[in-house]
């Protein structure tokens, strides 16, 4: 019975989740991944977002939906730090929702006002260590990808930096722009335009290697060795799903991912395709809660 419905799957409309309002990276991460299965599968993948709570809220609705493969999430680097950030969540991620497949790794950049002077990682360290708490960091909010990233930067340089949220990126980059900010460990997607024009400057960039998008930017980790930090992205589905629904959603999702107008898509805002099987997708989410929950931990971050 298992086999025959998954070889139905799907039949009718599947909604894929997302934790935040649309026309953000994850957004658009989920409208072209739900496009190609609309197209693979000839059922449409329709994208719900539900904003609130840092991505819970989603997260939460796919945990409570029927194990069927009709409610899907997608999954992100906000999942593996809430485990630590929120305490009294009403689920346990890694438990609760099965990995599908992994989709995207997006570079962040650490990016200055060119009205101060420092041009590389060893002057910004240098200089933030002459100046302690007088260097803003600007981030998206409490827990945002660039707050956490900013505060693993803090704990492996001993810096200390003083960190202002904002109700989002937008803003965030808006200041730095006008100087009102010193620095922000900016998503590529949202900031790379400005750096090409020359009112921002790339200090460096957060992955392990250096991006093709800015392949003259060195990586943080060639200055603070074993530094890394991205905001990867994939699809999970509620617990107990069966696994043929599971290998026949992973196997479309990796078809999407080589593909060539697919990856030229990503490239664009500074992302790399993750490809792999469910297991290697749990097996990231694992690393990343254990490595963000530390991080959350030594900084004492509380959500807002």
């Amino acid at each position: 019975m298992r086999i025959a419905s998954a070889q139905a799957y799907p039949a009718r409309p599947v909604r894929i989740i997302v934790g935040f309002a649309p026309g953000g990276g994850m957004d658009i991460m989920a409208r072209l991944i739900g496009q190609w299965l609309s197209e693979r599968f000839g059922q449409q993948f329709v994208i719900e977002n539900r904003p609130g709570a840092g991505t819970n809220i989603a997260t939460e609705a796919v945990v409570n939906a029927p194990p069927d493969g009709y409610t899907l999430l997608l999954a992100g680097f906000p999942n593996a730090s809430n485990a630590t950030l929120y305490g009294n969540l009403k689920f346990n991620f890694i438990r609760d929702i099965a990995p599908v497949a992994g989709l995207s790794r997006e570079t962040f950049v650490i990016e200055v006002n060119p009205s101060l002077w420092l041009k590389t990682v060893p002057e910004f360290i240098t200089h933030a260590k002459a100046n302690p708490g007088k260097i803003n960091m600007a981030s998206g909010g409490i827990g945002a990808g660039n707050h956490i990233f900013g505060e693993l930067f803090k704990m492996m340089t001993g810096v200390n930096l003083v960190h202002v949220p904002y109700r989002g990126a937008g803003p965030a980059l808006v200041d730095l722009l006008g100087g009102e900010v010193q620095v922000m460990f900016a998503s590529m997607s949202s900031s790379i335009e400005y750096v090409r024009t020359g009112k921002l400057r790339a200090l460096a960039v957060t992955t392990a290697t250096r991006s093709p998008v800015l392949p003259d930017i060195p990586t943080v980790a060639e200055y603070v060795p074993g530094y890394e930090s991205s905001f990867w992205t994939g699809i999970g589905a509620p617990k107990n799903t069966p696994a043929e629904i599971v290998d026949k959603l992973n196997r479309e999702i990796n078809a999407g991912l080589v593909d060539s107008k697919m990856r030229a898509r990503l490239a664009e805002w500074g992302a790399i395709a993750l490809p792999g099987s469910p297991a290697d997708f749990g097996k990231l989410i694992s690393e990343e809660t254990e490595k963000w929950g530390k991080v959350v931990k030594f900084a004492g971050i509380r959500p807002g």
